[in-house]
């Protein structure tokens, strides 16, 4: 706009007209390489599901894999631990967040849980969801090449009995 203002006053003779180099030349960008510019970035700046992982997280596993349970007094996250595989070696992990915590009558613990975890671990790698709506493709890689280390979680104890 700035060149057009110039152009108009250099042609009604306010502003006098300074010689252009020998190799200028308007450049005109075409439809076509715009939009092959901008197709180009945004493959460079927004990756699929915000990291890079070479798998896809598969979805959250049935309760007949399970294997254990934690609840993570410092993060409020409960804890569910899978195998997969069926060889009782932990290889899928959520973490929920806990609205409430309470005892029954038994003494047992009660937790009141998110229905979707917030927290995925799998194949090495660390997903986060936000969203905390399941594994639909829009989870996030929070950390790769990490293991999941289950001696963090020391066995709860409530009056000498296990939680």
């Amino acid at each position: 706009m700035r060149y057009l203002c110039l152009k108009a006053l250099v042609a009604h003779g306010r502003v006098p007209l300074a010689p252009w180099p020998p190799d200028y030349r308007e450049s005109v960008v075409t439809l076509s390489q715009l939009a092959v510019s901008i197709f180009t970035v945004s493959l460079l700046l927004l990756p699929g599901s915000g990291g890079w992982t070479k798998d896809l997280l598969p979805v959250e596993p049935d309760l007949a894999t399970r294997i254990d349970e934690h609840y993570d007094h410092e993060a409020r996250l409960f804890l569910t631990l899978y195998s997969l595989r069926g060889n009782g070696q932990v290889d899928y992990v959520t973490g929920r967040l806990v609205q409430e915590y309470s005892r029954s009558t038994y003494g047992n613990p009660v937790y009141r849980t998110e229905a979707y975890p917030l927290f995925y671990w799998w194949n090495h790698t660390m997903y986060n969801d936000p969203e905390q709506d399941g594994v639909n493709g829009n989870e996030r890689v929070y950390q790769e090449n990490i293991e999941f280390d289950i001696l963090r979680y020391k066995p709860c104890t409530f009056n000498g009995q296990p939680c």
